[in-house]
């Protein structure tokens, strides 16, 4: 070429007020005579080439920024070099909310999360096309405020359409929320361990949920209200410290819950191997936030309870009557499995399937051992109790006879130890009496 090109690369002032503000580059390569715009982010490697092939002539090469020389080379061997040959662009991109720039930030749910895609302002016929891609793929406008929710969260994309190009802008929205609770009540037994789940998202760390101001952070457990009380007030199970390394410390009454191990990563779940009947109930994962803003996740437990009438411990003979219950009838999806020792005479198939309720007219010795009830809900095995039988064999007659002979022969013996006592006791008193000899007055006397 005979001179240096005409072209440049702007920087327009940002508006403060702006969350993300994807900026240009306009290039014009004068050997080509063809105008290339170039979109980029921040922290994005541009490498600028001049067109394939101009090595082939003799040429004259200059690289300038607005009029900043910056690179020159002919096809005699002349070269001038800052940044060689391959220039680097760092693009500028204002965020008018946190101090830092970032490629991603927090918000809690309910906050509101602007977001503005724009460009710089093109000397072209042809406008660029700007549109927000969410995380789900959705079109929005180049400008839009919504409440955070978790749909919001992960990575957006500001697209660009020019020249039937396509660049896009990538940026990740961090949503400082719990896990989702469980839909479905957790489901244990006695002899069954079950982990309450609550979780923060394992990519958000500590010093960001401190960041935006968390308050406090605890586990209460709300029990369900027996049949003769209407309400039972919450109890704290633990409250979270926030000092470093963050930590539980329990409180209240001891119910045998543990903390998950994790909780420097966000897990926030509690443990228990044995649980109880009055474990029935409802437990609260809470955040707090000094904005006002409460994240909690409610999961529901529930204790599967088999239990015998008239005990477990019965004789060869006797009826039995087997109870395998929850806190609430069962549901039309949900049913019972019954599972008898392997030496019991009855079958399993001749139990009515998802009957809550089994009657053994009279039991015998074989059936004695471990019952089992299964709660399965569709084809999937949600929990199971057990509980043991101790049968002895039935009495015979005459073993009835000498049972019951006991007593009566022991209570006569002891009639006859009493009599024969009392007999020489008498005996003995009449030997120490004597009759008296004149002078002395007639009568007895004791010697």
């Amino acid at each position: 070429n005979q001179g240096p090109p005409q072209g440049s690369i702007s920087a327009a002032p940002l508006p403060s007020n702006l969350f993300w503000f994807v900026h240009k580059l306009n290039i014009l390569l004068v050997l080509s005579g063809a105008e290339e715009v170039i979109y980029a982010q921040l922290g994005e490697t541009i490498t600028l080439k001049p067109p394939e092939g101009y090595k082939s002539h003799n040429y004259y090469l200059y690289w300038y920024f607005g009029d900043v020389e910056l690179v020159w080379l002919n096809y005699l061997g002349g070269s001038s070099y800052i940044k060689g040959e391959q220039c680097l662009f760092a693009l500028q991109i204002k965020n008018g909310c946190i101090s830092a720039l970032n490629s991603s930030f927090v918000v809690l749910p309910g906050e509101p999360l602007p977001l503005v895609c724009d460009t710089e302002t093109l000397h072209s016929p042809n406008k660029p096309e700007i549109h927000w891609l969410n995380p789900q793929e959705e079109i929005h406008s180049p400008s839009v405020t919504v409440n955070a929710t978790n749909q919001h969260n992960g990575q957006w994309a500001c697209v660009v359409t020019h020249d039937k190009k396509i660049h896009k802008a990538k940026i990740s929205i961090l949503v400082l929320d719990l896990s989702p609770a469980p839909l479905q009540p957790q489901y244990t037994s006695k002899s069954s361990p079950l982990t309450i789940p609550c979780s923060i998202s394992s990519h958000i760390s500590w010093e960001q949920i401190k960041a935006k101001g968390i308050q406090e952070g605890h586990w209460q457990f709300f029990q369900k209200p027996s049949s003769c009380l209407k309400s039972v007030d919450p109890q704290r199970l633990f409250q979270l410290s926030l000092k470093k390394p963050v930590s539980w410390s329990k409180e209240g009454e001891d119910r045998g819950l543990t903390p998950v191990s994790g909780l420097e990563k966000g897990v926030l779940s509690l443990t228990k191997k044995q649980w109880k009947v009055e474990d029935r109930g409802d437990y609260v994962c809470t955040l707090k936030f000094n904005n006002g803003v409460t994240l909690n996740r409610t999961v529901h437990v529930d204790v599967l309870q088999i239990s015998a009438s008239p005990g477990i411990h019965l004789i060869s003979g006797q009826q039995l009557n087997l109870t395998c219950s929850l806190s609430y009838p069962l549901s039309s999806d949900m049913s019972m499995k019954w599972i008898v020792p392997e030496q019991s005479s009855q079958q399993p198939v001749a139990f009515q399937q998802g009957s809550t309720y089994f009657t053994i007219l009279r039991v015998d010795t074989n059936d004695g051992g471990n019952w089992a009830c299964e709660l399965w809900q569709r084809n999937k095995r949600l929990t199971a109790a057990v509980i043991t039988l101790m049968i002895e064999p039935k009495l015979s007659v005459w073993m009835l006879v000498i049972i019951c002979s006991v007593p009566v022969i022991v209570l006569l013996s002891l009639i006859l130890v009493f009599i024969l006592h009392r007999r020489r006791k008498v005996q003995r008193l009449r030997h120490r009496l004597c009759k008296c000899k004149n002078p002395k007055p007639k009568g007895f006397y004791r010697t």
